[in-house]
């Protein structure tokens, strides 16, 4: 009898070892080290596989090597959803033989948002299998009902065994696969606990060889981690075509889907959802959700027209600044980059005169939207300007531009398109980049003020 051999494997970055190690060498992760069994090689003792010449894509036709000048190209036909938002996130559509890796903490409504767009996929006439492994057939059934989810080409297939998936795929022949989750298959042929770094790879790699073999787009379900990241090696992302993560807080109604990682279109889309008892309802316009709770008088709040891919969205930016009872002054943000507060901040000192090194800053982007783009310079400058002075902007006027290290205030992509969504939510006035004022006609009733330096701007925004 063959004797066991077993390896360690790092279930953070995927570095195999020979044996146990407290702290992975290759991502530094403390106790990430799992045991598993390598399964021998049979019959032979050469490791190498014999790869077939051809192989065949879901279009019929065999692969081999062909120079790029040669190659017929053509533009993928995307499968459209009737949720416009889900759309947008994928890049215009789903792209058929794609594999999707959807993400979120437990409870989100990663399972409620992929129900929902199987029974819109099939109701227009897509066959869709949808496998879980987490929950059975009544339980899925009870809330397809709550979701008003009915359809004669939706099957149900509560099932774990990853011989059982492939053998009913090539049965059932779908155009749709979910998987729910990734985590809970098991594949036989791996000797390695559920959810291992080992299985999912395998499971994956098996799904992955389906979708591009068979044209079958395949939606799968991710676990995430304390830390917010995808469970599992970061080869299960790199092997995908899209990462996708479905976010928000479980004490509110709204959920934010963007993507991370897209082959076929953008990764700075935004989709909102609201989770209703109903299920999961699209919004149309984020912007007046974001400051529909707004007060009008209240200091420390500057409004930021920001860019989520193509969409423009407002933003109230918040600000909280209070002498520090402590030697070091503390820096804290919600949705912005606290180094980036930091250095707004050291900007505001050395060029606008504020003395900031012993107050405290507590900086929020309000409707638990993060906001990571140059544009949202000035708005963080004059909230925190705002609340030092104990002075409120007007409400009717928001602020659009990029800060640099120097004072100036520097231009900013698409600000036709920012300009616009400002005025059509009630905006009478914006402060934008000086050199941004060229090659573009403001909109009627709406007054566009160029600033070239920060100080500038802020006489401007604070003047009572």
């Amino acid at each position: 009898m063959a004797k066991v051999k077993t390896q360690y494997v790092c279930d953070n970055c995927g570095y195999i070892s020979p044996r146990f190690l407290g702290r992975c060498p290759n991502c530094g992760k403390w106790n990430t080290l799992v045991e598993e069994i390598v399964k021998p090689q049979g019959g032979t003792t050469s490791t190498a596989k014999k790869i077939s010449p051809t192989r065949t894509d879901f279009n019929g036709s065999s692969t081999k090597p062909e120079l790029v000048g040669q190659i017929k190209a053509h533009t993928e036909m995307r499968v459209q959803t009737d949720s416009e938002e889900f759309n947008r996130v994928l890049g215009g559509g789903v792209v058929p033989g794609s594999l999707i890796l959807i993400g979120g903490d437990p409870g989100i409504g990663k399972s409620t948002l992929l129900l929902q767009i199987s029974g819109e996929l099939s109701n227009r006439g897509h066959k869709m299998l949808y496998v879980s492994g987490e929950e059975s057939a009544n339980q899925i059934k009870l809330r397809a009902d709550r979701l008003g989810v009915a359809s004669d080409q939706l099957y149900i297939y509560p099932e774990t065994d990853m011989d059982a998936i492939r053998h009913s795929i090539e049965e059932l022949k779908p155009d749709f696969v979910v998987i729910d989750s990734v985590q809970t298959v098991e594949e036989p042929a791996i000797q390695s606990a559920i959810g291992s770094v080992a299985q999912v790879r395998g499971i994956t790699s098996d799904l992955m060889n389906i979708a591009k073999s068979k044209g079958i787009t395949i939606f799968l379900v991710g676990h995430v981690t304390k830390g917010g990241t995808l469970a599992g090696p970061k080869t299960l992302e790199h092997m995908v075509d899209t990462v996708l993560y479905f976010e928000g807080d479980m004490h509110h109604s709204y959920r934010l889907l963007r993507a991370v990682k897209n082959r076929f279109g953008s990764t700075n889309e935004l989709g909102v959802f609201e989770m209703r008892e109903g299920g999961l309802k699209e919004v149309r316009n984020p912007s007046e959700i974001f400051l529909e709770e707004r007060l009008k008088d209240a200091t420390g709040s500057a409004i930021v027209v920001s860019m989520e891919g193509t969409r423009p969205i407002l933003v109230e930016i918040q600000a909280l600044i209070t002498p520090s009872i402590f030697g070091n002054a503390q820096r804290t943000a919600s949705g912005l980059d606290r180094n980036r507060v930091s250095l707004i901040m050291a900007v505001l000192e050395k060029r606008a005169g504020l003395m900031l090194q012993n107050q405290d800053a507590y900086l929020k982007a309000a409707g638990g939207v993060k906001l990571n783009e140059p544009a949202i310079d000035l708005a963080m400058a004059v909230s925190i300007a705002s609340s030092y002075k104990d002075r409120g902007t007007r409400p009717s006027e928001c602020y659009i531009g990029e800060i640099g290290l120097t004072g100036e205030i520097r231009r900013v992509t698409r600000i036709e398109q920012r300009v616009a969504e400002a005025q059509k939510l009630g905006f009478e006035r914006v402060l934008i980049p000086k050199n941004n004022l060229s090659g573009w006609t403001p909109p009627t009733g709406m007054q566009v003020i160029g600033v070239a330096t920060l100080r500038e701007a802020l006489s401007i925004a604070l003047k009572n």
